[in-house]
């Protein structure tokens, strides 16, 4: 079967900013799935997981404030997790989605895991894509150090060799038809002018932190999800979520599968075959 296209969406936040989404397959009565992208990624990151799951069900991805297609806030203090969660709140109930299965890559692992609190009744089965309730500080300060600092480049070719600058010690096992992709996820052209797909006053959310003091740790938030099947992906080289945090969480959920993607970092890019067909796999498993 042929995945359909995607359809964009908007409707407006609660404060009146405009969000986006990409629907795939609205029609679909299976489960949905929610896709929920990283700090500074975009909807645009799970096109090849949504075009091999959309063929049988209804995904949605998601663009929050200030990435993508959805409004740049003008105040940089409200690309905050609350006001992120509300939003999807919202934009789940524009679409019609009460229940789901959610795909949260690094920060939409934490949106996940906050709506064990805040909307439960969502949650049908959780994807974590390198996340956890513990944050590595390590992976904190490096990605403080490129999201929003990143140069301008000055060609698509250019931009691949930025990305490879940047990633490759993460990221081994990319070839160069790889680092292209990831290149074109992160960046957009318009009129020959190179720019990020996000709003780069996202970084100031990070300058922000104290990362001389631990982080805070999420556990209540992730037990709150034990009703419910885990599946975690961890990248191998992962500086952000350890092999000592996914072995406490699978202590501490009866419901919990836990698989490495190997020669990625932080986070999986989810484009690879193996880790499309396990995540599928999970989801599929969840349908009684």
């Amino acid at each position: 079967m042929q995945p359909p296209a995607p359809v964009s969406r908007f409707c407006s936040a609660p404060d009146g900013l405009k969000l986006h989404l990409r629907d795939y397959d609205p029609g679909n009565e299976a489960t949905a799935v929610v896709c929920l992208p990283g700090l500074a990624r975009t909807a645009a990151d799970f096109d090849a997981l949504a075009a091999a799951l959309s063929p049988s069900r209804r995904v949605v991805c998601i663009d929050y404030r200030g990435r993508g297609l959805s409004d740049f806030d003008p105040h940089w203090q409200n690309y905050d997790l609350m006001t992120e969660n509300a939003d999807i709140l919202t934009q789940l109930a524009a679409a019609g989605i009460s229940e789901a299965v959610i795909v949260g890559t690094s920060r939409g692992g934490l949106h996940a895991m906050l709506f064990a609190a805040t909307r439960p009744t969502l949650l049908r089965g959780v994807v974590l894509n390198d996340i956890g309730p513990v944050i590595e500080t390590k992976g904190l300060v490096r990605i403080r150090g490129y999201v929003g600092k990143l140069p301008a480049p000055r060609s698509w070719p250019d931009a691949a060799v930025l990305a490879k600058n940047i990633m490759s010690a993460q990221f081994t096992a990319l070839n160069e038809a790889d680092w292209d992709a990831y290149a074109r996820l992160t960046f957009e052209e318009k009129d020959g002018t190179f720019r990020p797909r996000y709003d780069t006053r996202i970084s100031k959310t990070l300058e922000a932190l104290n990362l001389e003091a631990p982080a805070p740790q999420m556990w209540p938030q992730f037990e709150g999800l034990r009703g419910i099947r885990v599946l975690a992906l961890r990248g191998e080289n992962s500086d952000l979520l350890s092999e000592a945090t996914i072995r406490a969480m699978a202590a501490r959920h009866p419901r919990f599968t836990a698989r490495t993607v190997p020669g990625q970092g932080h986070a999986p890019l989810l484009l690879d075959e193996a880790t499309i067909t396990g995540i599928a796999a999970f989801i599929d498993a969840l349908e009684p």
